[in-house]
């Protein structure tokens, strides 16, 4: 089978991301390779590293790029960024992109249980060689922390009935598919409910997918070290999928903007805090309405930018 990734925001980030010739630019979710491969176009002396944590991916990306001899492919979770750049004896970067959530092709085999639309054994890692799956969350969580990561995560309202569900279910037969799952969650909203918006399932997996890789809990740290690592006028671009990461992503720049972040209460200034980086994009950049069309899952999406100063 064919897997056809199209990356989201593609044009806006790269002209975002202000690309020198000559300088050295992270692609922290390599995915598809489709932004990393932008960007080799036009950093044609410098050098562009793509990092991601699924093999798959590495692989794919290494196939597709094989003719830029400037691409450095690293398997290794990006919130390992300082680790990644020293090993490589990098200290500065021109520019970092983010490009957020789960890849086209992790939703699109089957086999690695990301998906709803597929009967396939819980999964959801995007990196294959950690050990906790969706499997262990469904069958071995606490029905009360089962409640909060739907809640927390998917920002379902039906977290608690969903949860109560599952563990009903799984005292009778072990649960080890997205079918099983899928039909759980139906059983669990009501059917008025079920037949209103989106699949039924999207929140719930999305929680399950986010708890499994622990996207949300690297996200801020990842930020500020990348931050950190970036020149003078070097640009960080970060594209999210729900509003979740996008919050996080919105209010660590804020942070990284702001030249004291005491509490409103004190006197005077105790924090030391200096103002990080500039707003290059006031209100976050959406798909066109071309793009939506042609690109599903470009729907949600949203491009913040920022430049070091």
């Amino acid at each position: 089978m064919s897997y056809v990734h199209k990356p989201v925001l593609l044009y806006e980030s790269i002209e975002g991301l202000n690309i020198k010739e000559d300088g050295i630019y992270v692609d922290c979710t390599l995915g598809g390779g489709g932004h990393t491969e932008e960007i080799l176009k036009r950093a044609t002396k410098g050098k562009v590293i793509g990092i991601d944590r699924d093999d798959y991916a590495i692989e794919r990306a290494v196939e597709r790029l094989r003719s830029y001899n400037n691409f450095i492919p690293v398997r290794n979770n990006f919130s390992n960024i300082d680790e990644v750049l020293n090993e490589l004896d990098i200290q500065k970067i021109d520019g970092f992109i983010f490009d957020l959530g789960v890849s086209s092709f992790q939703l699109d085999i089957p086999e690695r249980g990301f998906s709803y639309n597929y009967d396939m054994p819980l999964d959801m890692r995007m990196d294959k060689s950690q050990t906790i799956t969706a499997r262990h969350i469904v069958n071995g969580y606490e029905e009360n922390e089962l409640s909060r990561i739907l809640w927390d995560y998917g920002e379902e309202k039906w977290a608690a009935r969903i949860a109560k569900f599952i563990v009903e279910e799984r005292e009778q037969e072990f649960i080890e598919t997205t079918g099983q799952l899928v039909s759980i969650i139906k059983k669990a909203i009501p059917k008025q409910v079920r037949q209103e918006g989106s699949h039924p399932a999207k929140k719930t997996f999305q929680a399950i997918r986010i708890e499994v890789n622990r996207e949300l809990e690297i996200l801020e740290n990842t930020v500020k070290s990348s931050v950190e690592r970036l020149n003078k006028n070097g640009r960080i671009c970060v594209i999210t999928f729900h509003s979740l990461e996008d919050r996080i992503i919105k209010n660590v720049f804020t942070e990284l903007n702001k030249d004291c972040i005491c509490p409103p209460e004190f006197p005077k200034c105790m924090c030391d805090h200096r103002r990080k980086l500039k707003i290059i994009t006031k209100k976050p950049i959406s798909p066109s309405e071309k793009e939506l069309m042609d690109n599903r899952r470009a729907h949600s999406a949203k491009l913040r930018i920022r430049e070091r100063v």
